[in-house]
């Protein structure tokens, strides 16, 4: 008799498998973004309204901030179910968390009707939003990357990095649809269909995830044995140097992305004194140009090497941090809409579609979830707060945007220096291209 030990494992069909991860993840990402979008232009005099405008926007700011405090435990907690119970049951329980918390934010009561416990409860569910999404990045990562075959991993890997453009512009569009309610109107239920639309997502993201097998890479893992030792202390004893260039390496891309989307909408509010319209028509265009800019990226790499495509958003967002602040000063809607494609598909788009792929061979199958999640979730506490941070850069410059500007540039220049020294750990041979991992 035949022993089957050593066939390769039953795969999902890529074109399955890239759609369940793009369409769960954007899903996902529109939740988070959605609360991004809110905190710019809804949220301040909603929950803190006995605070002077630009404070008002600093506090909703603060709470947007804190639910990134919760995405390094999710990822510790889904890092360690992806590792050891199988990636897809981290997605699914991913998915029910932060589709069930972006559901109830929207039935939350504001400041006037429920005083300080309105603002509380926000930041509870904040905190849920940020656990789950703690898990789901590595997660709609893997599922496509690992079942993808060589030499085409880069470009099935830019598949899901697609959902986060594709969830800023469904955010985008449902508050811009919005926009075209009197400000009474949209303070007093408005802000509140984004939030509640998010359970039917949620409901479709489910039945597309559940029909999904586990990855090849995974069911090679359980056939040659589990270590006893638990991933996150695995990947520490393994991997240390790897996991701190990687959060190194994050930085530009988050800061980046952040300072673009939730920072910039609100700069040209807050400071410019235009339409919040300008900035989120702009924010739409360009992420809807990113969807498919991702898999193009992705598969540059596949030619080229992740790190490649990497250094180039990086260094691209270096040379970019001043002319983005100058273009939006001009006030222009078409300068600005100029500004936000620019800044937003070279930089950060450029790094986030291949940093998944370019990540996730930094480490070995045994902690590849993990890892991926906490390189990625710790980094991005400091991108989360960019929003707050940079506000606060304003006033200290007396309303002008050059020392969010510097701290963008130099961020951008370690992220480059970082990823320059980043190595690949797993060897090079085909048919061992995953497994084992060697130590850095």
């Amino acid at each position: 008799m035949t022993d089957n030990i050593d066939a390769s494992p039953p795969r999902t069909p890529m074109g399955r498998v890239a759609f369940a991860s793009f369409v769960g993840a954007l899903l996902e990402w529109y939740d988070f973004f959605v609360f991004g979008t809110a905190s710019a232009v809804a949220f301040g005099p909603l929950f803190f309204p006995n605070q002077n405008p630009l404070n008002g926007i600093m506090g909703a700011f603060a709470i947007f901030g804190v639910g990134f405090l919760a995405r390094p435990l999710g990822g510790v907690v889904f890092g360690h179910i992806g590792d050891r119970i199988g990636r897809k049951a981290g997605l699914i329980m991913t998915l029910l968390i932060i589709g069930l918390g972006t559901f109830l934010i929207g039935l939350l009561p504001t400041w006037h009707q429920a005083g300080i416990a309105a603002p509380i409860l926000l930041l509870v569910l904040r905190l849920v939003q940020g656990f789950g999404l703690g898990g789901e990045y590595a997660g709609a990562a893997l599922i496509t990357i690992e079942h993808a075959p060589e030499g085409r991993r880069g470009f099935w890997g830019g598949m899901p990095q697609a959902a986060a453009s594709a969830g800023i512009l469904l955010a985008t569009l449902v508050f811009a649809l919005l926009d075209g309610l009197p400000k009474s109107e949209f303070l007093a239920w408005g802000w509140r269909v984004p939030f509640l639309i998010s359970i039917a997502f949620t409901l479709i993201g489910l039945f597309i995830r559940l029909n999904l097998l586990e990855t090849p890479d995974f069911k090679k893992l359980q056939q040659q044995g589990m270590s006893d030792v638990p991933p996150l202390a695995q990947l520490l004893r393994d991997h240390p140097g790897n996991i701190m260039l990687a959060f190194g390496a994050r930085l530009a891309e988050t800061i980046s992305s952040n300072i673009i989307n939730a920072f910039g909408i609100a700069y040209i509010v807050s400071q410019l004194a235009m339409n919040r319209s300008v900035g989120l028509n702009a924010m739409m265009v360009a992420s809807l140009i990113g969807i498919p800019m991702c898999p193009v990226f992705g598969a540059l790499s596949d030619r080229f090497g992740r790190r490649a495509v990497y250094l180039g958003g990086a260094g691209f967002m270096a040379a970019f941090s001043y002319p983005f602040f100058l273009l939006l000063g001009t006030k222009s809607v078409a300068i600005i809409w100029l500004a936000f494609i620019l800044a937003y598909n070279l930089g950060p788009t450029m790094m986030f579609a291949v940093e998944a792929t370019f990540f996730s061979e930094l480490f070995g199958a045994g902690t590849r979830y993990t890892g991926l999640s906490i390189a990625y979730q710790v980094s991005a506490i400091i991108g989360g707060f960019m929003p707050l941070i940079g506000t606060w850069f304003i006033k200290l410059d007396g309303g002008q945007p050059w020392l969010i500007a510097a701290f963008l540039l130099g961020i951008s220049v370690l992220s480059f220096v970082c990823a320059m020294a980043a190595r690949r750990v797993t060897d090079k041979s085909p048919s061992r291209h995953w497994y084992p991992a060697r130590v850095l």
